[in-house]
């Protein structure tokens, strides 16, 4: 099956007052549809900017090179308004903390009709629909996200990254401060949606506990490079 997402010799430098500082190096990788794929590493290897990289979710300044083709397409070349597009209807990001992602005042429900309505998808209301497939249920859509626990608060964000039915997901630490029964549910949901939905799906964390229980592949990254990888 060919990738859905192919990366080649991408290297990615933040500047700084003393020049360019290197963040990712030379890394190479693809996923093909219904893959699971973890970027595994202990904090500040890179792994969280090579995955938000690879969408172009870094800092202006931020100097990219390579190449990172989604679907054909390259992401590097693409327009500011082909990126937008690509970043919602190919691709999705499920955030780090959900807390500081969810507004506090609004009901989950509202909140996930506000992202399809920003978005361009059908105009009837579909949150109950992606509140049920995340396994939280159509009525809870009516609560705050005060409401609910913080694996429940990430089920939400899970549940608004496939709004237009995305064909990658890249969820950077998306177990990060749960606790492990909790971890361990919100992993077995992300690979639940790509074994269902044929969706690929990244995901960076330094949770190697719970990385090498999951994904299909696993790439160990240091220093911005990837050292090994491997099959499960």
């Amino acid at each position: 099956m060919s990738a859905v997402l192919e990366v080649r010799d991408l290297h990615v430098s933040y500047k700084s007052s003393n020049g360019l500082v290197p963040a990712v190096r030379g890394v190479d990788l693809e996923i093909a549809p219904g893959e699971t794929l973890g970027l595994a590493g202990e904090s500040g290897c890179g792994k969280s900017t090579l995955a938000m990289a690879l969408l172009r979710l870094v800092p202006p300044t931020t100097q990219i090179t390579g190449s990172i083709k989604l679907a054909g397409q390259d992401i590097l070349t693409m327009k500011p308004g082909q990126l937008r597009a690509a970043r919602w209807a190919q691709a999705s990001v499920v955030f780090q903390g959900a807390q500081h992602v969810l507004n506090p005042v609004r009901r989950i429900g509202r909140q996930i009709d506000e992202a399809i309505e920003a978005h361009g998808s059908a105009s009837a209301s579909r949150a109950g629909e992606l509140l049920d497939l995340v396994g939280l249920g159509a009525r809870r859509g009516d609560d705050y996200p005060h409401e609910l626990s913080g694996g429940e608060q990430q089920r939400v964000v899970i549940a608004r990254a496939l709004l237009n039915n995305p064909e990658v997901i890249l969820a950077d630490e998306p177990t990060g401060n749960l606790d492990p029964e909790t971890s361990d549910e919100i992993m077995q949901l992300l690979i639940q949606i790509a074994k269902d939905y044929g969706t690929a799906v990244i995901m960076a964390t330094h949770d190697f506990i719970v990385i090498n229980r999951y994904p299909s592949r696993i790439l160990k990254t240091e220093g911005g490079k990837v050292l090994d990888s491997g099959a499960l």
